[in-house]
């Protein structure tokens, strides 16, 4: 087999987890690009208001991220990263099965398989990762950066081919989600079967069953998780049943009131009962930060999923040469630039490392900022040329996914490879979990405002617009400020 770029100066291991990464964004993103636009469509989909379907694209986007907490939890005290991986992968595959039967219970049974699924790999990978360099390696940004690629490959090649079955008259949405679970499947047999790459990163919990006082904690997380399942399953029979209905936007608002109560509990848990260092403290409030600039970055940056999805669909001209171009495609712009831009970023950061000119990581965070909110006043133009009645070209939606694709490079393959290398070692999968908690928010809260973007608020597209980049280039300014005094909390950690 010839070589990638991720073998050329990086563990052999990075190319396992590139590839199984790549397959498995390939099954979400190339679902996500259909979720929103089925669950609107009054013929074939679910015929949900917008209001509605923003909310529930909201709770699974904020969920499947919002599990990385316990599935980290797992990996790191029961079974390791790698079984988390493989299982998490097996977990995936079955709920975009089930999504391919029409109907609302198949339907949202599939997305909480997914759910599920995705908490065991999502954060255990990236551990994986971070694991196969030794603390302080140079290279480490580089790989994560790279790493990031696989990701994007996979979520520009999903919704090509996940959206063109979806949105065509002859196969139809179902066959779209039957082909996001074959991608699933391929990433699954691409783990097994190059596996042995990874050494022994994750390949062993924390907790030892040799050692007697492990064998207890053990037993107890067992039985945690069956508690844990047996409730779900619980909660979901009535739910599915119709015993107990629920209104999706009150559901997600009292979600998100959740997600920040658990992040409170989690961090004065770590500071008040973990037994960390001084230095240890001091590198968690470095995460604290990072994780509130993490949640109102994805808050911005997920109304490609949602809002702007439904602006492709709805407001942008997709005609060309006789040929419709299915809304889906939009989505994988991003991906596209992310993994073309990339490895020039990855370069850029090992080239300014070298001659000590590296931004902070909070400096890179308030870029990313700035470029988020750069992108959103782009958008009042297109709004205003909706409102005069007419149809934009894909330009602007291209020219916004630049911009937000330069700041996501900015701030989240960074934000992982902080997120590592700050971690407690014992707590190295919890604090993955930690950063993709405050993903989940950002998700959440992406898609409550994703809801005030319906059809008859369209002469409002301009204010908002201007809002949330406004609230997200002050952010970024104000992390450019005390970018100093944040890098110093972080110690010897570059």
């Amino acid at each position: 087999m010839t070589a990638t770029p991720v073998q050329a100066g990086h563990p052999a291991g990075l190319r396992t987890l590139f590839f199984t990464e790549m397959w498995e964004r390939f099954s979400y993103y190339g679902m996500r690009a259909m979720l929103i636009l089925y669950m609107v469509d009054a013929s074939g989909g679910l015929g949900l208001d917008d209001q509605t379907a923003a909310a529930i694209y909201g709770l699974y986007t904020a969920a499947v991220y919002i599990v990385a907490l316990p599935g980290g939890w797992i990996a790191d005290r029961l079974i390791g990263a790698q079984r988390a991986i493989f299982a998490g992968g097996l977990i995936i595959a079955s709920g975009h099965f089930t999504l391919a039967f029409p109907g609302r219970v198949p339907f949202f049974l599939g997305l909480l398989l997914i759910i599920c699924g995705t908490g065991l790999l999502k954060p255990n990978i990236s551990a994986a990762v971070g694991e196969l360099y030794p603390q302080g390696d140079g290279r480490r940004d580089a790989g994560f950066t790279l790493f990031y690629m696989g990701i994007n490959i996979g979520a520009f090649l999903g919704p090509l081919v996940c959206s063109t079955l979806g949105e065509s008259e002859r196969f139809g949405w179902h066959w779209g989600f039957a082909a996001a679970g074959i991608g699933m499947v391929g990433g699954l047999w691409y783990f097994r079967r190059t596996r042995h790459r990874l050494g022994d990163a994750g390949r062993l919990p924390s907790l030892d069953p040799e050692r007697p006082a492990d064998r207890v904690r053990i037993a107890a997380g067992w039985r945690v998780v069956g508690i844990a399942v047996a409730l779900i399953v619980a909660a979901s029979a009535a739910l599915l049943s119709g015993l107990v209905e629920v209104d999706a936007v009150a559901a997600a608002e009292r979600t998100g009131m959740l997600i920040a109560a658990i992040a409170v509990g989690y961090f004065t848990y770590l500071f008040a009962f973990a037994g960390l260092s001084g230095e240890e403290k001091r590198r968690v409030v470095v995460i604290v930060i990072l994780f509130l600039a993490c949640a109102l970055f994805w808050a911005g940056f997920e109304q490609t999923g949602s809002s702007f999805n439904l602006f492709a669909e709805r407001y942008t001209q997709r005609i060309f040469a006789g040929f419709e171009i299915p809304a889906g495609w939009f989505q994988s712009i991003n991906a596209f630039f992310v993994f073309t831009l990339a490895p020039v970023m990855a370069a850029l950061w090992v080239r300014l490392a070298q001659r000590h000119l590296d931004p902070a990581t909070p400096a890179k965070f308030g870029l990313g900022l700035i470029l988020l909110g750069t992108g959103f006043l782009v958008m009042i133009g297109a709004a205003r040329i909706v409102i005069a009645g007419n149809q934009v070209l894909p330009g602007w939606l291209v020219m916004t996914y630049l911009l937000h694709t330069i700041g996501e490079l900015a701030l989240s393959p960074v934000g992982l490879s902080a997120t590592t290398k700050l971690a407690p070692h014992r707590f190295a999968g919890q604090m993955m979990g930690v950063w993709f908690l405050g993903t989940a928010l950002g998700n959440l809260v992406a898609g409550l405002v994703a809801g005030r973007f319906h059809a008859e608020a369209v002469t409002d597209f301009p204010a908002q617009f201007l809002q949330i980049g406004l609230i997200c280039a002050a952010a970024g300014l104000l992390l450019l400020f005390f970018a100093r005094p944040i890098r110093r909390l972080m110690g010897d950690v570059a």
